[in-house]
């Protein structure tokens, strides 16, 4: 609007002040004006949003109205040609300190999930780059809290040292280097405190002693901890951080954010593995990811009651946030008998996911991310938006739901998750292959 000629000044909630001056330093524009109403808007009546306007900035101390005025029609100064520039290199290397001064220093800069690290001394990481034959300086990808965030580049040495940091061994380092190349943070800056959580699939699970069975989705692996843990540090520190207020925004936080990686238990499902079923071959190693973490619903069966038990949860999950069902085998062998394969129990769970038109729409991330595309013609969401407001709807379709066998056949249990897969066909695509898989034999 700017480059038309209209002043324009942004508008945010005080929470986000800082996050608001940090963007703009980033962007080169620190002295950018800006305008800050009190948190929270959702939720409020007119009549309380307008106060907000009539009111004081909380940020600035000053009517809000006033703090628009001036910065719309002040004059820029010499500080405002100024600008910012930023010096992108670092060092490879700190200067020789204690051990302890050197943890303490990790923790003040930032660059730990404040549980203890293996310092990534230098002959560690050499030992860490023997687990791939890529050589250290081999770009990887970029990564970013945010879309509007600006992207840093990070490349196998990069993901080697936080593999150090997490305590992986050099054999884990294929699968560790596959998620990463994703270029899809395990750190989103969302305020919906989203979160990844990475499955394995293939020979290469059994290969570096990965567990699929009693506990898969639990701290009882080494291999399981230290990927998703390598991932998430990673994650920070190829990002720019992960500081609360600046760089994450997740009201709440996800404990799925620190090591939240397992495998699928291909042997003992009654289904091809989770890869098979993407298009992928037996014998090829892949890693997927879902991005979500928000929700997570348990039950046991199937039972007689099975039915009523799924509708329940499902139409219970985010509109959103397709759920990801986790079944130990038990589960998944006692539908197959019931004569489900694994896409015509999808079909089911898609089609007895309904729920009154005017329930599905009157909620935010609907209306906000799903109800431009319905607008814009595209289907079903354009024939959910014009169905009448009692008339019931599906609220998600078979492709936007999952189903992955683990466990150790201990409780017939199954877990719905909310987890979109990244790369997959969903409306938020991420950067892996068109499957929705990654593969890792390349990265060995």
């Amino acid at each position: 609007m700017e480059k038309a000629g209209i002043p324009t000044i942004p508008v945010s909630t005080h929470a986000f002040a800082r996050l608001a001056k940090a963007t703009t330093l980033a962007a080169g524009m620190p002295t950018v004006r800006n305008a800050f109403v009190p948190q929270p808007v959702v939720g409020l009546s007119a009549g309380e949003l307008r106060a907000y306007i009539e009111g004081i900035d909380p940020v600035a101390k000053k009517p809000f109205m006033q703090v628009v005025l001036d910065g719309l029609t002040g004059p820029l100064t010499d500080e405002d040609y100024k600008g910012a520039t930023f010096e992108r290199t670092t060092p490879r290397f700190l200067e020789p300190d204690t051990e302890d001064n050197l943890r303490a220093r990790f923790i003040l800069e930032g660059w730990t999930d404040f549980l203890p690290i293996i310092l990534p001394t230098e002959q560690r990481v050499e030992a860490m780059l023997k687990g791939t034959s890529h050589a250290g300086d081999k770009f990887v990808n970029r990564m970013a809290p945010a879309s509007f965030r600006e992207k840093w580049d990070f490349d196998v040495e990069k993901v080697a040292i936080n593999a150090v940091m997490a305590g992986a061994r050099p054999e884990y380092l294929p699968v560790i280097l596959a998620l990463c190349s994703s270029g899809f943070s395990a750190r989103s800056s969302s305020t919906t405190s989203w979160a990844t959580i990475s499955m394995i699939n293939g020979p290469i699970r059994d290969e570096i002693g990965m567990n699929y069975g009693i506990g898969a989705l639990g701290p009882y692996n080494h291999a399981n901890a230290t990927i998703g843990r390598a991932y998430s540090l990673l994650s920070m520190n190829a990002q720019g951080g992960s500081e609360p207020g600046i760089t994450y925004m997740g009201s709440v936080g996800s404990n799925w954010n620190t090591t939240a990686c397992f495998a699928e238990n291909e042997q003992a499902s009654p289904w091809e593995p989770f890869h098979v079923g993407k298009g992928h071959k037996a014998e090829e190693s892949t890693a997927a990811i879902f991005f979500g973490g928000w929700y997570t619903q348990s039950g046991f069966g199937p039972r007689k009651s099975w039915k009523e038990k799924f509708i329940r949860c499902i139409t219970a999950a985010d509109h959103f946030s397709p759920p990801f069902i986790v079944m130990d085998p038990l589960v998944a062998k006692e539908f197959a008998k019931l004569g489900f394969s694994k896409q015509s129990l999808i079909d089911w769970c898609a089609e007895n996911a309904k729920m009154p038109a005017r329930d599905y729409w009157d909620d935010q991330w609907t209306t906000t991310l799903i109800k431009p595309h319905a607008e814009a013609g595209v289907e079903p969401y354009a024939s959910w938006l014009k169905a009448d407001p009692d008339e019931l709807i599906s609220i998600f379709r078979p492709e936007d739901i999952e189903i992955i066998v683990t466990g150790g056949e201990t409780q017939g249990a199954f877990k719905m998750i909310s987890g979109r897969l990244v790369g997959g066909p969903g409306l938020r695509a991420g950067g892996t292959s068109g499957s929705g898989l990654i593969p890792i034999d390349p990265w060995r």
